[in-house]
């Protein structure tokens, strides 16, 4: 019997062929590597655009009757992204869940090879074998200092022990409040401007910054918009992920 990335016993008796997903990148990772065994996806997962799949409503209210009614042999979630309440419920109707736990690059890299060896009995997908060679690339320098807000009214960032955070060092980037317990700390401007950063990387997920909304908040610091989707998704964004957030970075 495998084991998900919490260690939790996962029943499967043979490879997943019906398989519905809570999380918005391992939707895209899923629907790019076996099309054919994903059934079902939240509102939230966007990718690929043309995605054609029964959707089973949000990552934190997943409409578990729904999810029952489409008879998968594997639910896919992520220990940040969904709540445990909705794993255990799932896992007492009697549908298997695998549980990932991704909190940095190697981390991603891990779980879903993981996933599609043991879970799906697949090869390695190409995408994921060009992703682990991209992020072994030497980390730019110079190093520069960066805040990453993701949301306001009220501001939240980037703190520490998140997979964005681990993103942001390969880019050679000094996350300011990649220190404290608060993994998505909230903050205010002054905050922000009191730890003098050398870029603000504003991202268009999940609030939506422009370059309307966003920068005049932060007079006197580069901004610098950015994918969230890059900088936040692991899946077949990341074998692109570090060149595009570098080429928004520009030159140091």
């Amino acid at each position: 019997m495998s084991e998900d990335d919490l260690g939790e016993p996962v029943p499967l008796t043979g490879p997943a062929r019906r398989v519905v997903s809570l999380v918005p990148s391992l939707t895209e990772a899923l629907a790019v590597t076996v099309p054919d065994r994903l059934v079902g996806a939240t509102d939230w997962c966007t990718h690929p655009a043309d995605l054609d799949v029964p959707r089973v409503r949000g990552t934190k209210n997943p409409d578990r009757a729904a999810i029952a009614a489409l008879e998968p042999d594997l639910v896919v979630c992520n220990r940040e992204e969904n709540r445990r309440l909705d794993v255990e419920r799932l896992r007492a109707a009697g549908i298997a869940v695998w549980v990932t736990v991704i909190e940095s690059v190697a981390e991603a890299l891990a779980s879903m090879r993981r996933l599609f060896a043991e879970a799906l009995q697949v090869p390695e997908p190409a995408w994921l074998t060009t992703a682990a060679a991209e992020w072994a690339r030497p980390v730019p320098e110079p190093v520069l200092r960066c805040a990453v807000p993701v949301w306001r009214d009220p501001w939240m960032a980037v703190g520490p022990r998140t997979f964005t955070g681990d993103v942001l060092a390969r880019l050679g980037l000094v996350n300011v409040f990649g220190a404290g317990e608060d993994r998505y700390p909230h903050v205010s401007v002054d905050d922000v401007l009191a730890a003098r950063p050398d870029v603000v990387l504003l991202p268009d997920e999940p609030y939506l910054f422009t370059a309307d909304d966003g920068p005049e908040a932060f007079p006197g610091v580069r901004p610098v918009l950015v994918s969230g989707r890059a900088l936040t998704w692991y899946g077949p964004s990341l074998a692109t992920a570090r060149a595009d957030l570098l080429a928004a970075l520009g030159p140091r």
